[in-house]
């Protein structure tokens, strides 16, 4: 919902993206990885990452802002931690601010209008049917499912808001005293406990994950820009058409999305599971040996949106597309394309025998073997 939001402002205002709709990413996107290890007994979800098993957890990088380098560093610095066990996905992470400030108290509020964590998980990769997460400085959570993301079906609510992690676990630790301009604080950090067999209700398996195994996932914060007004916190605003509007708020992540959009599954970071536990091994992160073909079939998938969008119609011609000379694998990339009345989908062979990828006009992807 954000990313609609934004397009709006930034329509209004006179800016533009590369491609509103689609989000066709501006450069190369090199999604981050991070190999989960187990942890050695269940945690305490109290906020304060101080166990044994969190200390032998790896941090991640620190954030980038949406677009990455295109640009500044965000201005405080975040990182995470994950874990896992039989039964949880654990996930930490630390988020420097001055000013640790929230105002929501409602569970299922729109949590970004105050500065937020978020999480983003896709058990399967197919950037349908994941899952988003957002909480506050005062724990209060936000969770719902996505059926798509928005730009694949913008006539209706691809959004269920009513949807809930069963037995999800959060909290919350200030470094400082929320709400208090009078003081500076240092940060809030914070725990996560994801039930595994509500995140198995997202894979097209419906298994817990196994070594090896991937999903796709990627984090967000929200920061805005406020200044201190009679004693209080409020968002620094401007004036558009004569009225006042809050500033846009910072997007900071931690794999870069290369767009101003975090609902674009494709291009989150890469979570590998491993039966090791945390401190016990080193595990090398593996990369899909089918990216190539999932993000040539991506690249066909983002043009036959911009191609419709001008004509009206989807194409079987790949120069039409600009897509004649694109290279896979060091050939031709020549996809077989299907038209389907209002509808198409495309194929491609996979890196294993027999495997083929395919893709559809709703963004859609997925392997038969």
């Amino acid at each position: 919902m954000r990313d609609l939001t934004l397009a709006i402002f930034l329509l209004i205002t006179g800016l533009q993206l590369q491609s509103a709709y689609p989000q066709e990413p501006a450069g190369t996107v090199n999604p981050r990885h991070y190999v989960c290890y187990k942890a050695s007994s269940p945690l305490t979800v109290d906020g304060l990452i101080n166990e044994a098993d969190w200390h032998n957890a790896p941090w991640s990088e620190y954030f980038v802002d949406i677009e990455g380098n295109l640009k500044p560093e965000p201005a405080f610095k975040t990182r995470i931690k994950m874990l896992w066990d039989d039964k949880y996905l654990y996930i930490a992470a630390e988020l420097e601010d001055p000013n640790v400030w929230a105002n929501l108290t409602e569970r299922e509020s729109v949590i970004f209008n105050d500065n937020d964590f978020e999480v983003f998980i896709d058990p399967d990769g197919d950037t349908h049917n994941y899952a988003e997460y957002e909480m506050n400085a005062m724990n209060t959570q936000w969770d719902l499912m996505l059926l798509m993301p928005y730009r694949d079906n913008i006539k209706q609510n691809v959004a269920i808001d009513n949807w809930n992690f069963n037995g999800i676990k959060s909290a919350v630790h200030v470094n400082g005293t929320i709400n208090n301009p009078g003081d500076t604080d240092q940060g809030w950090t914070l725990e996560i406990a994801f039930p595994l067999d509500a995140l198995t209700e997202l894979s097209r398996t419906g298994k817990l994950p196994v070594h090896g195994e991937q999903y796709r996932i990627d984090f967000s914060r929200v920061e805005w820009t406020v200044d201190v007004v009679e004693g209080k916190y409020k968002k620094r605003t401007y004036m558009v058409d004569g009225k006042e509007k809050p500033l846009p708020e910072n997007n900071w992540v931690w794999s870069p999305q290369g767009v101003i959009a975090m609902h674009q599954p494709e291009t989150w970071g890469y979570l590998q599971f491993s039966e090791s536990v945390a401190g016990k091994g080193n595990d090398t992160f593996v990369p899909d040996p089918d990216q190539d073909v999932k993000w040539a079939l991506r690249m066909l998938y983002y043009r036959e949106k911009a191609y419709f969008e001008k004509s009206g119609l989807y194409t079987t011609d790949l120069k039409a597309l600009n897509l004649e000379t694109y290279s896979l694998y060091g050939n031709p990339f020549t996809p077989a394309i299907r038209m389907l009345f209002s509808k198409w989908e495309a194929s491609s062979p996979g890196t294993t025998i027999k495997s083929t990828w395919h893709i559809d006009q709703e963004g859609k992807i997925w392997k038969e073997d």
